[in-house]
């Protein structure tokens, strides 16, 4: 099982919810490098975490084979990612966590100390990662406590991560470039051929 987690509080969730319109495929089941993109993200993410779950709608079966709990969207037709993020921050309170690190599922080269990161800047309100091309707010670092604010917004029509997070007053958080960048998220099948070559050259 390895190392305890350095932040029990902490939970982690990857977010996989959405339709994957444009890979043409559920994209967090995409062949990346011989494995599924999704276990990429769960072996980096999951050393940082003291539980970890992966929220994604449809039928549950095609995740068994990654070990971790699926929680899917408590809202109905798939309105976006905030979904996903109000489904995490339910499960974690009933699991008696503090907070929930979020992480896209198509970002499989995702920093290794992510959650240390944010972790070490948090307060009350969220954290948010910033790269190279600016706010990445999938990234994130979300305290239970917000659940209730952010299931209203999402319940009055809102669906921008980010403006969530700018309500809620979060802090912004700059991790350094890498190579290659630790926010490419891959959408598209021509986007995972070119960049699955690099998985290989990746510590």
């Amino acid at each position: 099982m390895g190392d305890a987690p350095a932040f029990p509080a902490i939970a982690g969730v990857v977010l996989a919810g959405g339709r994957s319109l444009r890979m043409g495929t559920d994209k967090a089941l995409a062949d990346f490098a011989g494995r599924p993109m999704l276990a990429h993200v769960l072996a980096r993410f999951a050393p940082q975490v003291a539980a970890l779950a992966i929220n994604a709608n449809g039928d549950p079966a095609r995740f068994a084979d990654f070990g971790a709990p699926l929680i899917a969207d408590l809202a109905p037709g798939q309105p976006g990612p905030l979904a996903g993020i109000v489904a995490a921050l339910d499960w974690a309170e009933t699991g008696g966590f503090s907070w929930v690190a979020t992480a896209p599922c198509d970002a499989p080269f995702l920093p290794r100390d992510l959650v240390a990161r944010l972790a070490r800047a948090s307060a009350q309100a969220p954290v948010v990662a910033v790269g190279p091309e600016g706010l990445e707010p999938l990234f994130a670092l979300w305290p239970v406590t917000a659940r209730i604010r952010v299931q209203e917004r999402l319940m009055a029509g809102e669906r921008a991560v980010h403006r969530v997070l700018a309500a809620l007053g979060a802090k912004e958080v700059e991790l350094p470039a890498t190579t290659p960048p630790w926010s490419l998220n891959l959408n598209a099948p021509d986007e995972l051929a070119r960049a699955s070559a690099l998985a290989f050259s990746t510590p």
